[in-house]
Parts: structure tokens; C-alpha cells; sequence
């Protein structure tokens, strides 16, 4: 698409809640723009992934720091999508299990997971333009993001789209009440957490995907992203 940055790196920052669209938007904006994205809260999977399989008890903060040495984190381009590799093995399947995210938030909410991987983003981002979805993007790791997005939508939608990914993956058995108690679970902790916790960035441009299909998301997207270029 011809909407050129400037000549000078631009990172667009994407928060906001889950199952709200927001890695969809952010793989669209990259290929849009031709950008790195950077999956954060896959991040955030691939670690809680390693401490359920290694049984680390996650109230031992000692226990937990030193298996962040253990966990190597990368992404690879692949068929348009990020896999996500967790120790040169593909995880992309196994860190969007309902087993993960029913852990994931408790787990991010660590101080020592959230600044290792704050630095680690920051190190994958480099001197490059990139896309970048998450919590704090916005708020913390860039906060000079020249674009910011905050992206929020009725719970009962969210855990609707979450279930039928769900289901598309196999996972026939899951109730949308058990998804919806998950996600309102991940969103008091997420807001609450004392480090970095989940809020809209003063200069974030909100959008709520209620009632917006995948290409008017996109849509509004672009042209806010305009506006901003052309300032």
C-alpha cells in the first residue's frame, strides 16, 4: 500500500484488551506497510507455556527469573503468519491453548517476565519500523510511538470471536461461558497489576470493534494513520 513512512523508523503501538482484534490489525498494518510485527502477547504465551510444562511454581519469583534464562523466544514468517518458536520449536499451536491463557495473565503480571520482556521487544524492534500489539506497548515500552491504538469491544463479542477460534481449532468442547469468565479474569488482572498494568495512553487513538467487521477495523485504522503521517 502507498502510504510511506518517513524516512526515520515509526513504531505503531496497538493495546488494548484481548479478543479484541488487535493481532489481526497488527498483522494487517504490517503487511500494509511492508513492517516487522512483534506478537508480545505470544511472548507472554511462550513463557507461561515453558513454566506449565517445567511445573515452575510461579509464586517462587526466585524459581521463575531463573528459568527466564532457559526461554529463548523468536518469530518466523511464515505462509503470511508469525509462528512463534520457543527454544527453536514451533509453539505457535500449543501457546494459544485455553490451558495458556487461563494462566497467561498471572504470569505477565510478574515484574521479573514483564521487564524481560519489555527489554527483549525493545531488542527485536532494533532501528527497524514495526508493528507492535500488546497491554503496555503504548504506555511503556514505546512511549514515543509516533501511532498509538487502543482497542477495546463488549465482552460478550470478545468471548464470542475467542470461542469460535476456538472451535475452528478443534476445541469443540469449550462452553462460551467458561471463555467469558476467562476473559473478564484476564481483564481484572491485566488492568489491576501494580507493573505496567493495561490503560489507554493519553495520545492512543481509541477504537471499539463492537460492531466493526476485520476490514473496517483496518479501515479506520488507516485513515487515523494518515491523518498522523501527514502532520
Amino acid at each position: 500500500m502507498a502510504l510511506p513512512f518517513h524516512t526515520e523508523p515509526i513504531v505503531i503501538a496497538i493495546d488494548g484488551y484481548s479478543s479484541c482484534g488487535k493481532s489481526t490489525l497488527a498483522r494487517q498494518l504490517a503487511s500494509c506497510f511492508n513492517c516487522i510485527y512483534i506478537d508480545t502477547g505470544a511472548m507472554y504465551r511462550a513463557v507461561t507455556l515453558f513454566l506449565l510444562d517445567n511445573r515452575v511454581d510461579i509464586n517462587e519469583v526466585t524459581s521463575v527469573e531463573k528459568s527466564l534464562d532457559n526461554i529463548h523466544i523468536s518469530f518466523v514468517r511464515s505462509g503470511g503468519s508469525n509462528i512463534t518458536y520457543l527454544n527453536g520449536v514451533d509453539v505457535e499451536e500449543q501457546v494459544r491453548s485455553l490451558e495458556v491463557s487461563q494462566n497467561v495473565s498471572e504470569i505477565a503480571a510478574l515484574s521479573v517476565v514483564r521487564k524481560k520482556m519489555v527489554a527483549l521487544q525493545r531488542i527485536m524492534a532494533g532501528h527497524n519500523s514495526v508493528v507492535m500489539d500488546g497491554r503496555d506497548i503504548g504506555t511503556v515500552v514505546f512511549p514515543n510511538a509516533k501511532i498509538k491504538f487502543f482497542l477495546t469491544a463488549d465482552d460478550n463479542v470478545r468471548a464470542q470471536r475467542r470461542l469460535n477460534e476456538l472451535h475452528k481449532k478443534g476445541d469443540i468442547h469449550i462452553k462460551l461461558e467458561e471463555v467469558l469468565t476467562n476473559l473478564r479474569h484476564r481483564d481484572m488482572i491485566d488492568t489491576s497489576r501494580k507493573d505496567s498494568p493495561l490503560r489507554q495512553a493519553e495520545d492512543a487513538y481509541l477504537i471499539d470493534s463492537t460492531n466493526l467487521s476485520i476490514e473496517d477495523q483496518l479501515e479506520v485504522a488507516l485513515q487515523y494513520i494518515k491523518m498522523k503521517i501527514s502532520d
